[in-house]
């Protein structure tokens, strides 16, 4: 683990997060933590330990390898979903731990039923219908064909649930196609009930769709960015708050960044600092210099535009953001030193640096910063 920086994780923040979703959804919708992306850079097995701690139960990964991280850390005692890859050799390990997982393509289909057969025990699958996001799923016309496959492998298959994903809930221009979206997902239901069955529950709410369409809440919300304190859009929290009267973000940021100042030195007037000509002192400054950079997952775009706090001041970040430092002009701090703590995103004093104020000046997502923050950074839990 490096020694650079540390991840602080707020349980508390957290809790009030979760305690804010499970009022808005009400008490019948289960809320799934989507944890994919480790965790969204929280840190899978710290942060799952901590929900379920915060009484979540059910988490949602992308794959085979996340699964196993949560269920080794929490065994048995939560539902595990995986949303996207399972390789055909972990096909038997995803049956045996009742780990749950999204179909999307008959072949999967047949593979599951053919794995669980053997094993004496039923998979648990998700039935993903494709309704408008072209990307995975089963196509509405061939809905019929797959309720048929259910009935025929009702022994080795549990139809736990029928899900889709949306493209774009996050933006009102995208409103006419989740809309039309969410008619096919009613067609797809309508079609498998007309065979005798049907899932056990419906879900295809990210946190966007979960906020702007309420009606696509159902039995089951995905929710990822909303839990760790962040909108998926600012139209997702304008149309939130205008919905409100009291005009409060009620999500509170559940990670902060910190480092240390490494170096402390002086700059004259005309030189350059760091690589290349990118920045050039145009009077005498004092620069500190931070152990972390792009292999860190601070972005090298932040070169000469980012933010930190140091002792409670708002600086910036000067010249080419390096591989595994970078250079913060604090020329009008009077008294610095090595070993003072920097923030590159939380709060020092009575300023703070949010994760979105990163996409001013980046162009990334809240989702692919958080997720690009090195896994070798110790994430530690605090109240």
């Amino acid at each position: 683990m490096h020694k650079n920086s540390v991840i602080e994780i707020s349980q508390k923040a957290h809790k009030e997060n979760i305690d804010f979703l499970r009022k808005t959804y009400g008490k019948k919708v289960i809320l799934s933590s989507v944890v994919k992306g480790n965790a969204y850079g929280h840190g899978l097995a710290e942060f799952v330990k901590m929900a379920f701690d915060n009484g979540v139960n059910h988490f949602s990964v992308f794959d085979v390898e996340e699964a196993k991280i949560v269920f080794d850390t929490l065994k048995s005692t939560v539902t595990i979903l995986i949303m996207g890859f399972v390789a055909d050799d972990d096909m038997q390990w995803v049956i045996q731990n009742k780990i749950e997982f999204f179909v999307f393509e008959r072949y999967r289909l047949a593979k599951a039923a053919k794995v669980a057969k053997k094993l004496k025990q039923k998979a648990i699958i998700h039935i993903e219908v494709e309704t408008g996001m072209n990307r995975t799923g089963f196509e509405v016309k061939t809905i019929a064909k797959v309720a048929q496959y259910l009935i025929k492998e009702k022994e080795n298959i549990r139809f736990k649930g029928l899900c889709t994903h949306y493209a774009g809930a996050e933006s009102i221009s995208n409103y006419y196609r989740v809309s039309k979206q969410i008619e096919l997902f009613n067609k797809a239901e309508s079609i498998i009930k007309s065979f005798g069955i049907q899932p056990e529950i419906r879900h295809s709410a990210c946190s966007a769709a979960s906020m702007m369409f309420p009606e696509t809440r159902m039995d089951l919300v995905r929710i990822g960015i909303l839990q760790y304190g962040l909108w998926p859009s600012p139209e997702v929290f304008v149309t939130f708050l205008n919905a409100k009267k009291t005009k409060n973000d009620p999500l509170q940021r559940v990670i902060s960044w910190k480092s240390e100042i490494m170096s402390v030195k002086r700059v004259k007037s005309g030189e350059f600092i760091g690589y290349g000509t990118s920045f050039m002192a145009k009077e005498h400054m004092k620069i500190a210099t931070i152990p972390l950079g792009y292999s860190h997952g601070y972005s090298r775009s932040l070169s000469n535009q980012g933010r930190v706090l140091i002792n409670g001041q708002r600086c910036m970040v000067i010249g080419t953001v390096n591989m595994n430092m970078l250079t913060i002009d604090v020329s009008e701090i009077e008294h610095v030193k090595k070993g003072d703590e920097v923030t590159l995103i939380g709060t020092q004093k009575n300023l703070s640096i949010t994760v979105s104020s990163f996409s001013d000046f980046s162009n990334q997502l809240n989702y692919e910063l958080l997720t690009r923050i090195s896994k070798t950074i110790p994430r530690k839990i605090i109240q």
